[in-house]
């Protein structure tokens, strides 16, 4: 008789989302499948507004990541209005996204992961979570709020509120930053790093406990996607995107965010309201890469700051080529977030970080315009199109969870089969089960949208619990 083991819903994650395993009468696992179950319909009802108000409206998407859409749709409109926007703007949006990066990095490594990390897959789960770590590793427990507040704090320094922020606009910011500002920012750098150190190191004691969660967290040959500089060093903002093959050969490269729609497809599923995203010349599902922190260190051949640069050579000594397994995106989001930190104080030392011209304006100058940049979790695409008024028309968001969405289903299948064994299995084997999810850090809220005909399943359920009706399309 064949079995399906539902795990509803995926905790320490953002968003809705369960995991399915599928049985066969042997109690081996056959398949198995993550869903999205919420949907989110940004792109349709913002079809009508001035495309002027798109960053403010898609940063209301999600209250973690809202930074990566306002810096994705504001280079959106900036192709309508065909300008370019003032040296001092561009750098305080690199601020702006990197303090984004560090929250983000530290809040998925610390609150969502590390209970398991630091207090083991099997640990009660009534004591794994971030007051579990806290009153285990205390030391650890602060770095990780301390290094959340510190993104938190550079975002609410430069756009006067930590979430939905309306500071960056069309054309650039809506302000310069002062220098009392600027310094508060610099006297935060010391704890900064202080904790990050401690992190990482932290990490590095304790990976070699998880060979057998780096063996089979989804760990299998795949393409990498993500932006990089012609320097070949990481980038957040600007640069245009590579696409790498699991052995580190470049496949596709100067993928720009207008060409973005000519090689990127969005597939979809029927158990996911999720698209799955693929490389069109080699289709789906043989098309479908990576994206995220472990994909931009498999890609670049620095970070380009001196401590970051130190951590990517130790992170590339681990394999040959580029690692395979997701277990490592841990790993790669604290390189991350110590690069963050230095390219931060970096940019507030620029001589024209003060400078009081940061905007640029225009009207509408071409109907069709698209925008790129590499959120936390990896690479975010929005293109617009307008009418002669500048009301949108069209909207369509690539977000990272997309580009993600086939290898977290191939992780979970693949963790499935090694922990859920003769029909058997423990908390902590479905806690491991989930724990690939994590890996990826997906942001649900921000993957579901509205392009295209959505697969749609829906249960009418009595006030007993048992089922009137179901409706399929």
């Amino acid at each position: 008789m064949t079995q399906t083991i539902t795990i509803d819903p995926v905790t320490r994650l953002e968003g809705h989302g369960k995991i399915t395993i599928q049985m066969n009468d042997r109690g081996e696992v056959e398949d198995a499948h993550f869903h999205v179950t919420q949907v989110r319909g940004f792109e349709k009802f913002t079809e009508g507004r001035p495309f002027y108000e798109m960053p403010a409206l898609t940063a209301r998407i999600c209250g973690i990541c809202p930074v990566s859409h306002l810096l994705a749709s504001a280079k959106a409109c900036e192709a309508i209005m065909s300008v370019r926007i003032p040296h001092t703007a561009a750098q305080l949006r690199r601020i702006l996204n990197l303090a984004q990066m560090v929250q983000s990095h530290s809040l998925s490594f610390f609150h969502l992961s590390s209970p398991d990390l630091l207090l083991g897959m099997e640990s009660d789960p009534a004591h794994r979570h971030i007051f579990g770590v806290a009153a285990a590793r205390p030391e650890l427990g602060r770095a990780g709020i301390a290094l959340r507040r510190f993104g938190q704090h550079v975002i609410e320094l430069l756009g006067t509120k930590r979430i939905h922020t309306g500071w960056v606009i069309p054309g650039g910011v809506a302000e310069p930053l002062s220098s009392a500002k600027r310094d508060e920012m610099l006297a935060m750098m010391p704890e900064a790093y202080a904790n990050i150190g401690l992190a990482l190191a932290a990490y590095k004691q304790i990976a070699d406990k998880f060979r057998q969660e780096i063996g089979v967290f989804a760990n299998f040959p795949s393409s990498y996607l993500g932006l990089i500089n012609e320097d070949e060093s990481i980038e957040f903002s600007d640069g245009a995107l590579r696409l790498i093959d699991s052995k580190g050969a470049i496949i596709d490269d100067g993928i720009t965010a207008q060409r973005f729609t000519e090689v990127i497809g969005e597939a979809v599923e029927p158990y996911s309201y999720t698209k799955f995203v693929y490389y069109k010349p080699l289709g789906y599902p043989e098309g479908s890469y990576r994206v995220g922190p472990l994909a931009r260190l498999n890609i670049v051949k620095k970070m380009g700051t001196p401590k970051a640069n130190q951590e990517l050579a130790e992170f590339k000594q681990i394999a040959a080529g580029p690692l395979e397994s997701s277990f490592f995106f841990h790993h790669a989001r604290l390189v991350e977030v110590m690069h963050g930190i230095e390219k931060i104080e970096q940019i507030l030392a620029d001589p024209l970080i003060l400078d009081k011209h940061v905007r640029a304006t225009a009207g509408v100058n071409r109907l069709e315009g698209a925008g790129q940049i590499e959120a936390p979790r990896g690479t975010l695409n929005h293109h617009y199109k307008v009418d002669d008024y500048g009301k949108i028309t069209w909207a369509n968001l690539v977000v990272a969870t997309g580009h993600n969405n086939r290898a977290m289903n191939q992780g979970v299948l693949q963790a499935a089969k090694c922990y859920v064994k003769d029909g058997k299995f423990t908390e902590g084997a479905l806690n491991r089960v989930e724990a690939v999810i994590r890996c990826f850090d997906p942001c649900l809220s921000c993957s579901t949208h509205a392009f295209g005909q959505m697969p749609l399943h829906m249960t009418l359920l009595s006030a007993d619990g048992e089922i009137v009706d179901r409706v399929t399309r």
